[in-house]
């Protein structure tokens, strides 16, 4: 698999990894997330935390399939809902109360 290139939306990034049904391909997609992040001379471990954290993040704009198998496959978890398989699918109403508390602790 080649390099991701230095200039990458976030949704050309991370669309193929939500397309993702095989734990190989995920592994191998992974480590090319992982040094894209690492060319902007990050570190491993930070940039496979940055990694893990945007793909869980990003996973949580798709239905809880896509979900509950990206969090799988990449090891993952959403870093406000936490993980699908450990506290269950996320209500509409719920991202929203989750979404503004962490808006409110954000703000500074």
């Amino acid at each position: 698999m080649k390099p991701l290139p230095s200039k990458i939306s976030v949704g050309d990034k991370y669309l193929p990894a939500m397309k993702i049904t095989d734990q190989a391909e995920a592994d191998e997609y992974f480590a090319v997330c992982v040094q894209h992040t690492m060319s902007f001379g990050i570190d491993r471990e930070k940039a496979e935390d940055i990694e893990r954290q945007n793909l869980g993040y990003y996973a949580g704009y798709y239905n809880d399939e896509t979900r509950e198998r990206v969090e799988r496959l990449f090891h993952c978890k959403h870093p406000f809902f936490g993980s699908i398989e450990e506290n269950g699918p996320v209500s509409e109403e719920e991202a929203l109360r989750i979404g503004m508390m962490h808006g409110v602790k954000e703000k500074p």
